[in-house]
């Protein structure tokens, strides 16, 4: 069977200490027929150097240099420039198993090619301790688009994540990344989702997700850190207009949304304003999201943090934090 171009799009941004092993696993893929482009996004130590490099001894990579514009832009970049049938993305600070292309694309044959989308999980792993966290169940199936909103909702097996997924070109005529915003996924994988009558899905663990310290999702907080709510809000109006019945679903992502950026502020300087607007919608849709039988138990367990105060909830959440990365 010929095996038909796939893109894989890496976006890279000052990972020097991590990018040769992303581009190794790259160039270790069992599935051969591929494109790799690196887009290098202004980076400032020696990434730039290192895509150079590997490029010079593997014909299937190529490095589009430009200034710096964000990570949605360098994904979008690629994007334009693709040629594959299919494509995929990687974080330039990750790195995938030998088969992650190649098991998804057997998904994807498994449905005779009806699902245009097919999904793997993530393996979470924490550098300062070497722990690893599967993410998967190791089961098969395929859903629909509709399934893998609500599902992705609830933090059930589905996540939101750009990479960890092997989608038709076609999917993105229609979807580019919010360019000047953080938490681009969240706004793009529904996207995705509500085009896809199929969805290949394999909960098994190919990607390798490293958290950093200093990552997007792991720093401190900033302003732009609320772009997580705006994308959230967004994707919430857009999938009730798609599915009213997936309301429950989306109000529990926006609760959620307001969870993790609370968790973000709480040891930051000049939030009080910040945290009381999050307060207060948490607190406004309490009941609702803990009446919904599919809510996570987590939530049930933050809310009763929250219920004996800020102080006690930092003191809980900064208990749980230091064990989870252990």
């Amino acid at each position: 069977m010929t095996q038909p171009l796939i893109s894989v799009i890496i976006p890279i941004y000052n990972v020097e200490a991590y990018l040769q092993r992303c581009l190794e696993s790259v160039a270790k893929q069992d599935y051969q027929n591929l494109e790799v482009i690196l887009v290098d996004d202004g980076s400032m130590d020696d990434s730039g150097i290192i895509a150079d490099q590997f490029v010079k001894h593997d014909r299937r990579f190529k490095v589009i240099h430009q200034e710096n514009a964000g990570l949605s832009a360098a994904r979008n970049r690629g994007l334009d420039v693709m040629h594959g049938e299919y494509v995929t993305f990687i974080d330039s600070d990750d790195y995938v198993t030998p088969d992650y292309v190649s098991f998804m694309y057997q998904l994807l044959a498994d449905t005779n090619f009806k699902a245009p989308l097919a999904l793997c999980s993530l393996m979470n792993v924490y550098p300062a301790t070497g722990r690893q966290q599967n993410c998967g169940d190791g089961s098969q199936a395929v859903l629909s688009g509709k399934e893998c909103i609500e599902k992705m909702c609830y933090h059930d097996l589905v996540d939101t994540c750009a990479y960890a997924k092997l989608g038709k070109a076609e999917l993105y005529q229609t979807v580019r990344f919010p360019e000047g915003k953080l938490f681009e996924d969240i706004a793009t994988s529904y996207q995705l989702f509500m085009q896809a009558e199929q969805v290949a899905c394999g909960f098994s663990p190919k990607y390798f997700y490293v958290i950093r310290d200093n990552s997007i999702v792991t720093a401190g907080f900033k302003p732009n850190k609320l772009d997580l709510l705006v994308m959230t809000d967004q994707m919430a109006r857009e999938v009730v207009a798609y599915s009213p019945d997936l309301a429950p679903a989306v109000l529990r992502r926006q609760v959620y949304a307001r969870f993790s950026t609370l968790n973000q502020t709480l040891h930051a300087a000049d939030v009080a304003q910040v945290q009381a607007e999050l307060v207060v919608y948490l607190r406004t849709h309490k009941k609702a999201v803990l009446k919904n039988p599919k809510t996570p138990r987590r939530d049930h367990l933050a809310y009763l943090m929250l219920s004996f105060g800020l102080p006690f909830y930092r003191w809980a959440w900064d208990f749980y934090a230091k064990r989870k990365g252990n």
